[in-house]
């Protein structure tokens, strides 16, 4: 079953293919590129697991590279780097990645080596071990960074012991212990045709990619899976619990204070999503924004300071980050605790939000401006909410943003209780409130 999904005289027309399986296509035409990034995204992540299986998505993701029963890990990077493409993957809360982007006379190459490797990886157990210890080490350097640390002991203090608050990675105490057999019944467990979506963009022909990824399929376990129909997508009304509000301080030798003040906000399918994106890129999206103006340019007290949202199936949030010199946090917090109360009490400008729309609707379409941008969005937009929006129509979603409609969510957001993580030379009791 194949429709149209849209056609842009200026970009690319987008097809989409229900396999009998439930596994679902999509490409995008656009015959003015040369190339072609393909990728399969499985909706499987880091919040699909048990506790005890902690970092299992993302050690799956390491180990397809790894081999399959037609190729070996050389082979698979061999292949595709011979004609000068690149392949790479990436796990998330709720979704696996894996993609590769080649000239488009390689595209037939690209989808036999990627679904073979995603297909029909034969998990050796020598493999295993060796992805272990570099998971671990892996772990180990994420550690010595804070400035993502502290992004992730944020979400730790927000959500606890939910799987949206663990580590994408897992910890040493869930790899450690992770057999090749709790791996392998994850992997065919829980990659089906029906979580599966393959995108494709670049010069390319819709009927010819589905004809190629069946055939690459055939023969797999994928291939070989009953028909289904696509699962549904995780349902917005479902409840995600959220810790009350608390302050979470890892003590480290840092040189900066690394901070994150930020709490509960929108689901990704609710519809006032447009009005915080706006609001977002006002508060914290750009040099110009209120708290980059308020803390770096009047008074010089970061680097670094920005917000940002993160959204979910049934649950969100809305987070300032800085990073500043540790005698100096404390002014810090209290001047974004000011903007950020300030905004709710008296909302935004009409000239905040004229700039606010034009820097999301400008980070759209510039963000659309190679094929792996446009494989992302088919990919991500098809496994997360089920159907794709059309460009123009983001853009008129975008632009019917209110002021009333902004100053509502800023209001009713950034008035509620907020969460703090900090890393950095301080002790476990500093800044409790």
């Amino acid at each position: 079953m194949t429709r149209v999904l849209d056609s842009d005289p200026l970009g690319g027309t987008v097809r989409r293919t229900v396999l009998p399986n439930g596994m679902r296509i999509l490409t995008e035409a656009v015959p003015a590129m040369r190339s072609v990034t393909f990728g399969i995204w499985v909706g499987v992540g880091s919040r699909d697991e048990a506790p005890q299986l902690g970092g299992a998505s993302h050690f799956l993701e390491h180990l397809l590279f790894k081999g399959t029963r037609k190729r070996s890990a050389l082979d698979i990077s061999a292949q595709i780097e011979a004609v000068g493409g690149e392949t790479n993957a990436y796990t998330a809360k709720e979704y696996t990645c894996y993609y590769a982007r080649v000239l488009d006379a390689d595209l037939p190459l690209a989808i036999d080596v990627m679904c073979d490797a995603v297909a029909d990886s034969v998990l050796a157990e020598a493999d295993v071990e060796t992805e272990r210890g570099v998971i671990l080490e892996e772990i180990a350097m994420h550690a010595d960074e804070p400035g993502d640390e502290v992004h992730d002991l944020h979400m730790e203090v927000l959500y606890g012991d939910h799987p949206l608050g663990r580590l994408i990675s897992g910890t040493a105490e869930t790899i450690t212990p992770m057999t090749r057999k709790q791996i392998n019944s994850f992997y065919r467990r829980r990659y089906t045709p029906p979580v599966i979506v393959v995108a494709a963009a670049g010069n390319l022909d819709h009927a010819t990619v589905v004809k190629q990824v069946r055939e690459a399929f055939a023969g797999t376990p994928l291939g070989d899976a009953p028909a289904a129909s696509p699962e549904p997508t995780r349902s917005p009304h479902a409840k995600v619990k959220h810790r009350p509000a608390a302050t979470l301080v890892r003590p480290d030798d840092t040189e900066q204070a690394h901070l994150v003040l930020g709490g509960p906000a929108l689901h990704r399918h609710d519809e006032r999503r447009f009005a915080l994106g706006v609001l977002n890129n006002v508060l914290g999206g750009g040099m110009s924004s209120r708290l980059f103006q308020q803390v770096r340019e009047k008074r010089g007290l970061a680097y670094s300071v920005y917000s940002y949202t993160s959204q979910y199936a049934e649950t969100g949030s809305f987070a300032v980050y800085a990073g500043c010199a540790p005698a100096k946090a404390d002014e810090v917090l209290a001047l974004i605790r000011q903007e950020l109360a300030d905004t709710a009490a008296h909302g935004i400008t009409a000239e905040e939000l004229r700039r606010g729309k034009g820097m999301l609707k400008g980070s759209l379409v510039l963000g659309l401006e190679d094929t792996g941008s446009r494989m992302s969005r088919l990919g991500k937009g098809e496994l997360m909410h089920g159907d794709l929006m059309s460009v123009d129509e983001l853009l008129r979603r975008i632009e019917s943003v209110t002021l009333d409609e902004v100053n509502h969510i800023a209001a009713t957001i950034l008035t509620a209780p907020m969460s703090l993580a900090v890393v950095g030379p301080f002790d476990e009791t500093a800044f409790q409130l």
